[in-house]
């Protein structure tokens, strides 16, 4: 067999990881697909465990054709081996420089042991995560997040519980909820922070995505169908129970976002499917020198970041939904290619794609604003009893007090201070929460490491990298 070479490590099998890789292999060049899950696919396309025997499982999913598309042309490139995909490897560090990467990867579900690959090139296309904003009880046996239920049940056929609320704010909320729904949960109320006015002062976005639009009205109707009390300008204010959850107290908001006093109600559940939104992964961007733009990373027209050899694709860059993640993707794929086999990149061959990335870009962003009117003031609502961060059971008041009391101005110190963020989370969960309660800016951490990695691990002799 003839080793094709330049070799490019995409990292991260999700949509955006699949059409970089794809763009790539189509052009040459050798790819290596590391990804932590059994199947490609990622969140978004995650696909329930062989062994279940899931007989449709494009019931639980939305663009299934474009995922039929995207497994077809993986299953091509593995059999004329320009692909070899990596799963269940866990990446926990990328080193080195343009034309000779090393990227580090913890193996199975044990991630006992470790595996490198070189490289000549690094795509990372690894997702997202969802933001979390503690609240009284949301540490209860049945608070789950709005993510997680989607994953237990589009990857175990599982749902979480028979009576569910969904909370929080952001879009995934609504196919979250209807996926509980159709699955045979029963689904007793849809809580989200955002109204209608945030989305009709916004109405020209709307006119110009008419398949988002499409989208979004199909959602409204199955909740219709369903019988889902949609709650919109409301808030979960606790979670009760005392061996699980029993119910929560659900809020009306006013235009500054505090509870409108008289409006609570008690909905009796045994589940509680809660987000606030989507939040890059940057960590292996940190570990390598890469500009973070806000919350995401920094990238040029190719998807290229500002260290020499990487690109970043998807969520990673930017949260914005699956058809621009399979954008970016193709585009940082083709550039790639290009890039590390020596050719001028010809930004015609992915035109298309780059007016669906400049369109879905501002989409997004006028999306992200409207949910932005999520609760405003709802650190005022968490008791100094309220944990925190979950890993360390630090409580607000330990926080409060370390800034009031103790002089902390920064997450770093109060980090120091409490142990806020310390734990096995390394603050991913944490974090958001604990800056909002301090009252201090949420910035960026540079980690060497991008997840826990054990001590035998980084005390083993470097093995040489596997070639590809």
């Amino acid at each position: 067999m003839t080793t094709l070479r330049p070799v490019l490590a995409v990292i991260g099998a999700g949509p955006a990881g699949l059409a970089a890789a794809l763009a790539a292999a189509a052009r040459g060049v050798r790819v290596v697909l590391i990804d932590s899950a059994a199947e490609p696919g990622g969140q978004f396309y995650r696909q329930p465990a062989r062994g279940l025997g899931a007989l449709r499982p494009q019931a639980l999913h939305h663009q299934w054709r474009t995922w039929e598309r995207l497994r077809d042309g993986l299953g091509a490139h593995l059999a004329a081996d320009r692909i070899t995909h990596l799963s269940d490897h866990h990446v926990w560090c990328v080193q080195g420089r343009s034309g000779d990467l090393t990227v580090h990867a913890l193996i199975g579900p044990e991630q006992e042991e470790s595996v490198a690959v070189r490289a000549d090139g690094v795509l990372l296309a690894t997702g997202g995560y969802e933001k979390v904003l503690p609240f009284p009880g949301w540490t209860l046996p049945g608070v789950v997040t709005a993510g997680g239920a989607q994953a237990l049940l589009k990857g175990g056929l599982v749902v979480p519980g028979r009576t569910t609320v969904v909370a929080g704010t952001g879009p995934l909320l609504l196919p979250v909820a209807t996926g509980l729904a159709a699955a045979g949960a029963r689904v007793v109320a849809l809580v989200e922070s955002a109204g209608p006015r945030d989305f009709t002062r916004r109405a020209r976005t709307w006119v110009g995505a008419p398949a988002k639009l499409a989208e979004g009205a199909s959602y409204a109707t199955r909740l219709l169908r369903q019988r889902v009390s949609v709650m919109t300008r409301h808030v979960v204010l606790e979670a009760h129970g005392t061996e699980r959850l029993e119910a929560v107290t659900v809020a009306a908001l006013d235009s500054e976002g505090r509870p409108v006093p008289g409006s609570e109600r008690r909905v009796v559940c045994d589940t509680l499917a809660v987000g606030h939104g989507l939040l890059p992964h940057t960590d292996l961007a940190d570990g390598l020198g890469c500009r973070v733009d806000g919350p995401g990373v920094w990238v040029d027209d190719e998807q290229r970041t500002d260290v020499p050899g990487v690109w970043a694709a998807g969520e990673t860059t930017g949260v914005g939904g699956s058809a621009l993640s399979l954008a970016e993707g193709h585009i940082a794929g083709r550039s790639a290619a290009a890039r590390l086999t020596g050719t001028a990149p010809d930004p015609r061959e992915w035109a298309p794609a780059a007016r669906a990335r400049t369109r879905l870009r501002s989409f997004f962003a006028a999306l992200d604003a409207a949910y932005a009117a999520r609760p405003a003031r709802w650190t005022e609502q968490v008791t100094d009893e309220t944990v925190v961060c979950r890993c360390e059971e630090v409580t607000a008041g330990a926080v409060r007090e370390a800034v009031d009391t103790l002089g902390a101005g920064d997450l770093r110190t109060v980090k120091l201070l409490t142990r806020a963020g310390m734990g096995w989370c390394q603050g991913r969960v944490c974090e958001p929460g604990v800056a909002a309660v301090a009252g201090c800016a949420l910035t960026p951490a540079r980690r060497l490491l991008a997840r826990p990695v054990p001590l035998g691990v980084l005390a083993a002799p470097a093995d040489p990298p596997t070639p590809q």
